[in-house]
């Protein structure tokens, strides 16, 4: 796979609950990072999808964690999973620092946005 190429992510879903992926993914693509322009699955965001006794949860993680957007994408991220899954979700905020590897799109790399 070059470095252009899409890689999308594989959560837990992608094996327990094959048919809700592709509903899942395109609910979570409507949350933006408003101060990057991009959407939360383009940034790789979404680190895993579970569902476990009839709920959903969201593994995800922030650009930063002193993001003052934070805070609004939790929220619309858990309304737009909750439309997806069909079901309801909790948000778990991971731990780990997002960098540009995370992305499933590097192409925006070669658009010029980040030097």
């Amino acid at each position: 796979m070059s470095d252009s190429e899409v890689k999308e992510i594989q959560w837990t879903i992608h094996t327990t609950h094959p048919e809700r992926v592709q509903e899942v993914r395109a609910k979570l693509s409507e949350v933006v990072d408003p101060e990057i322009g991009m959407t939360i699955i383009q940034l790789g965001l979404i680190r895993d999808v579970e569902i476990e006794n009839g709920i959903g949860r969201i593994k995800m993680i922030l650009t930063t964690p002193f993001c003052p957007y934070g805070p609004a994408m939790i929220e619309m991220t858990k309304a737009k999973a909750v439309e997806g899954l069909n079901m309801p979700v909790n948000i778990e905020m991971g731990m780990e620092m997002w960098d540009f590897s995370m992305m499933e799109d590097p192409s925006a790399l070669d658009w010029g946005m980040y030097a």
